[in-house]
């Protein structure tokens, strides 16, 4: 299948973007879940009235399946329902807490609240990642969205993805540092440790809803043991026609008073900085220097170029919307969004950023980082901000 790119015309930029079909429903909020499997994903859409924030947790349920519970902070009517999907196995709704029980052998689910517009209320969203080779059900076998017992009429079935002819989207996740360059370390956490472990995390939510990922680095090693090299040939990764956009991850480092997440796309550095944190990034020491001073040249360079501005304009944005979700899941203190002379994204070619995911220094966020549900909170944040900048429904 042909992958998407980035179409460069003479009136700005258009980003090809992947969109769902349209959900119906009853113009009113309900606890019945719409429910269909797409290639790769089971997805179950509750109506709400109004909108809400959202956290989830797994857990081990009856029989030693999993369960996503969802805490919103609106209620719904109280409901149960048996539910004949791939992924899944029941549901229930108790007030503002929606709980779904995963069938034998899946692991992992996500949750989002999407809001009202388009004809459409406001509707919590969970999206359980199938294992490899399991099949959507038919088109044709059309049934109930769920057997509910308050008996709720049946809604009908989302049409399966693979029925919709559409290109694939592309993105390259590069887990910052790994191999001989472990990056920030600190009494918690470990930078290329993090970086992976959420990159990974990343990935699975993405490719639950059909992107295609590539990974820079999928176990801890390096891509050259010469630091120069080895961020040139990451950010060689990501060209126009290839890929959409590129994300790097890393971990901060500083005083240990120093907290909070920002997400940085290519620039020159801020003017006014005492020092710029790219330094730290681009290999520390000596190298690092150099490579900054090399990207803050290739910055001065792009600045009469108006392809290259409007690359810069769209990494912008994405760096927005992926900060936006990073702050709002959970609730670090917003460093905003920045430019910078990072060398792993200073190829205008697609949209690139770099996120700082918070202080591995900090004894607050370093003992946060070690955490594997944080970790997933952070995934589940970046990954919502690259398909919200994708257009990715």
């Amino acid at each position: 299948m042909k992958r998407s790119t980035i179409l460069l015309l003479s009136t700005g930029l258009t980003l090809a973007g992947l969109t769902l079909p349209a959900l119906p429903h009853s113009g009113r909020a309900s606890a019945a879940p719409r429910i269909g499997t797409h290639e790769g994903f089971t997805r179950l859409v509750f109506d709400l009235p109004g909108p809400s924030t959202v956290s989830t947790a797994l857990s081990s349920g009856s029989g030693g399946n999993r369960v996503l519970t969802v805490t919103l902070r609106v209620p719904l009517r109280a409901e149960q329902g048996t539910l004949a999907e791939p992924g899944v196995a029941s549901y229930t709704v108790e007030g503002s807490r929606v709980s779904v029980q995963l069938a034998a052998g899946v692991t992992d689910a996500a949750a989002q609240v999407y809001p009202a517009g388009n004809g459409q209320p406001a509707r919590l969203v969970i999206d359980v990642p199938l294992p490899t080779g399991t099949r959507p059900a038919p088109a044709s076998a059309a049934r109930p969205a769920a057997t509910a017992t308050s008996g709720v009429p049946a809604r009908p079935v989302i049409q399966p993805a693979s029925t919709v002819a559409r290109p694939r989207l592309s993105v390259v996740l590069d887990a910052g540092h790994g191999g001989v360059d472990p990056g920030m370390v600190s009494r918690w956490v470990t930078e290329k440790e993090v970086t992976l472990d959420v990159a990974q995390r990343v990935r699975g939510y993405l490719t639950a809803r059909g992107v295609n990922v590539i990974m820079v680095r999928s176990s801890d090693t390096q891509l050259s043991v010469d630091k120069r090299t080895d961020l040139d040939r990451r950010s060689r990764l990501a060209s126009a026609g290839t890929v959409n956009a590129y994300i790097s991850i890393h971990v901060n480092s500083g005083s240990s008073s120093a907290s909070g997440i920002e997400t940085y796309y290519f620039g020159s550095t801020l003017p006014g900085s005492k020092r710029s944190i790219a330094v730290q990034e681009n290999g520390g020491g000596s190298i690092g220097q150099e490579l900054t001073r090399k990207a803050s040249s290739n910055a001065q360079n792009l600045v009469g170029d108006l392809l290259s501005q409007a690359k810069l304009a769209f990494s912008a944005q994405l760096a927005r919307s992926i900060q936006s979700q990073l702050i709002a899941q959970t609730g670090a203190e917003n460093r905003g969004v920045q430019s910078d002379a990072f060398y792993v994204i200073r190829n205008p070619t697609v949209p690139a950023v770099l996120t700082e995911v918070g202080f591995g220094t900090s004894p607050t966020e370093g003992a946060k980082l070690a955490q594997a549900g944080y970790r997933d909170r952070l995934a589940s944040a970046i990954a919502t901000g690259i398909l919200r900048f994708l257009k990715v429904q």
